[in-house]
């Protein structure tokens, strides 16, 4: 972790363009999350990833997904939703489900199939 001039904002995995997360206070945002490993698999194996990934980032900003506040998700084809939404629905703490919106967008490669974006507290 690296922090800015103002010490109330941490950046985690910081890089030219963006940083995976930002901790600001008691609030943790997290980049859009992709799966580079998984890329060009299922939006199944995409999301498991993904889910991974937010789950090592929440932990290393000192929370977990059971302090998520919002999600914010990007499917290339809503035809997939049901798929993603199963692992999705296996992995979001039961009781603590956060506020989410879910849409259809072309992403950054074709390769991506979902992308995944949430903010937690810590």
């Amino acid at each position: 972790m690296s922090a800015s001039k103002d010490q109330s904002i941490t950046r985690i995995k910081p890089g030219p363009r963006m940083s995976g997360a930002v901790v600001h206070g008691n609030t943790v945002y997290l980049a859009g999350q992709v799966a580079n490993r998984a890329a060009g698999q299922s939006v199944t194996e995409q999301t498991r990833e993904i889910l991974e990934i937010i789950d090592n980032l929440l932990a290393e900003a000192g929370t977990d997904k059971s302090r998520l506040l919002m999600a914010n998700i990007w499917l290339t084809d809503m035809a997939t939703f049901q798929e993603m939404n199963a692992v999705w629905d296996s992995w979001v703490s039961p009781g603590n489900a956060p506020a989410r919106a879910t849409v259809e967008a072309k992403l950054a490669a074709p390769a991506f199939k979902v992308e995944i974006a949430v903010i937690a507290a810590r």
